[in-house]
C-alpha cells in the first residue's frame, strides 16, 4: 500500500478511468471539425482568412480588451508585446523566477536582461510588495525613465505571470509600475477566462500574452494572442507579426524588421470552435476544483485556491506538500499508477542560461519550488 492511494483511487474516480490520466488533455466537443472543413474548403488555410479575423473578435468581446491580435503561438505573443513596449538590446526586465521559461527565453530573444524578484506565496504570482523594495533599493528615474543604479541599464518593463490561472496581484503591480514609470505587460499565457476584481487578466498592462497550446485551457494546437486597449499598439503588432509588410496591391516592400507570427487561419478555426465551449470549459473545470477543495480539506496536503480578489480559470490545480521529500514520493507513486502529475517548474535562477541574473531573496519561490506538484485538470 503507498501512502497516496487514496489520492490516486480519488483522481481516477473523478475522471472516470482505471486508464492512464493525463495532465490536462484537450477537448473537442463542438464545432471543432466543421469549422476546419470550412477553412480546407476556402483554400484559405495560411495567415488570412476569416477565422483569423472572427478569432480576435471572440477574444475581444470575452476578455474585454479593446484590440486582439493572433500569433502562431503564446512565446510570439510575449516577443512582441515587450518590443511594443520599448524594451531593446541591453534593457532589464522585472519578471518571476517561478514561471515557464517562455517568459524569460522572449526577453532573451530581444537581448534583454531578466531580473528575477520573489513571488507571493497564495497567488504564485510577482509580490508587488518585493518589486517596490527592489526598485526602492536599486532604481533612479532619469530624464523619466527607470534605470538600474548597480548596473546603469534601463528597466524598461516588469512581466508578472498569472501562474496556473491564478491572477498576480495586479492592482499592486501597476501602482509600482506606474511610480518608477516602468511599462507593465501581462504573461497571461495560462489564464484565459480567469478574472482579477471582476476584470479579466491580460486587459490591465499596456499588452498581455496568452497562449492557445494544445494543453491550454482552449487550444487552436499552437497559438497566441496578444490584447490591448492601445490602438496604435494593436495596429503595430498586427504590423510587426505579418513580416512589416507595406500593404500594395502587388508590390512588396517593408518598413522594418518583421516577423512571420500571425497565426494561421486553419489553427483561428480550431480557436473559433473552442471559444463557443469556452463558457462550458470554464464550469466544468471550476467543478472539478470544488471536487479536489473539498476531498483535500482534512487532508495534510494543501490544496491551492489563489488570491481572494482572484476568480481563477482552475486551468491547472495544484497541491502543496510539507517537503521536499513528500513531494518526490508523491510524484513517484502518482506516475507509477498512472496518473500523470508534475512538479511546479525550476526555478528560472537555477538555469543555465539565467543563473547569473540579478535577483532578490527569493524565499517564497524556493519554497513553492520545493512543494507545489500540479495533478491531473482536463475537462471532465
Amino acid at each position: 500500500m503507498g501512502k497516496y492511494d487514496d489520492v490516486i483511487a480519488f483522481i481516477k474516480k473523478l475522471h472516470s478511468t482505471e486508464e492512464f490520466i493525463p495532465l490536462h488533455a484537450p477537448r473537442f466537443i463542438g464545432n471543432e471539425k466543421k469549422y476546419v472543413s470550412e477553412c480546407i474548403d476556402s483554400t484559405f488555410v495560411s495567415s488570412v482568412g476569416a477565422f483569423v479575423d472572427k478569432f480576435e473578435k471572440q477574444v475581444t468581446e470575452f476578455t474585454g480588451a479593446k484590440y486582439a491580435v493572433a500569433t502562431v503561438n503564446g512565446t510570439a505573443a510575449l516577443h512582441i508585446s515587450l518590443i511594443l513596449s520599448g524594451v531593446s538590446k541591453g534593457d532589464e526586465v522585472i519578471t518571476q523566477p517561478l514561471t515557464f521559461i517562455a517568459t524569460c527565453n522572449a526577453i532573451n530573444y530581444i537581448g534583454a536582461y531578466p531580473v528575477f524578484v520573489d513571488v507571493d506565496k497564495k497567488s504564485l504570482g510577482l509580490s508587488a510588495e518585493k518589486l517596490e523594495c527592489f526598485l526602492r533599493k536599486n532604481a533612479e528615474i532619469r530624464n523619466n525613465e527607470c534605470f538600474n543604479k548597480s548596473t546603469n541599464r534601463r528597466i524598461k518593463a516588469v512581466v508578472p505571470m498569472h501562474t496556473f490561472g491564478f491572477s498576480a496581484d495586479i492592482d499592486g503591480l501597476v501602482g509600482v509600475c506606474e511610480k518608477y514609470n516602468i511599462p507593465l505587460v501581462e504573461d497571461a499565457a495560462e489564464s484565459l477566462g480567469s478574472y482579477y476584481k471582476h476584470r479579466h487578466t491580460g486587459t490591465f498592462g499596456c499588452l498581455g500574452a496568452f497562449s492557445f497550446n494544445g494543453n491550454k485551457i482552449i487550444t487552436t494546437g499552437g497559438g497566441g494572442m496578444i490584447v490591448t486597449n492601445d490602438e496604435v499598439l494593436a495596429k503595430k503588432a498586427k504590423h510587426i507579426t505579418t513580416t512589416a509588410k507595406i500593404s500594395h496591391p502587388w508590390e512588396y516592400d517593408h518598413d522594418m524588421v518583421g516577423y512571420n507570427y500571425r497565426m494561421p487561419n486553419i489553427n483561428a478555426a480550431l480557436g473559433c470552435a473552442q471559444m463557443e465551449v469556452l463558457p462550458e470549459f470554464l464550469k466544468s473545470k471550476k467543478q472539478l476544483a470544488d471536487e479536489y477543495k473539498s476531498f483535500f480539506k482534512d487532508k495534510s496536503i494543501q490544496f491551492l485556491q489563489g488570491s481572494q480578489d482572484s476568480v481563477p480559470n482552475h486551468w491547472l490545480n495544484a497541491v502543496v506538500l510539507n517537503s521536499l521529500e513528500e513531494r518526490n514520493n508523491f510524484l513517484q507513486e502518482t506516475n507509477g499508477q498512472g496518473v500523470m502529475t508534475r512538479p511546479i517548474w525550476k526555478l528560472m535562477s537555477r538555469v543555465k542560461m539565467f543563473q547569473n541574473a540579478q535577483k532578490t531573496n527569493l524565499e517564497n519561490s524556493e519554497w513553492l519550488e520545493r512543494r507545489v506538484v500540479n495533478i491531473p485538470s482536463s475537462v471532465v
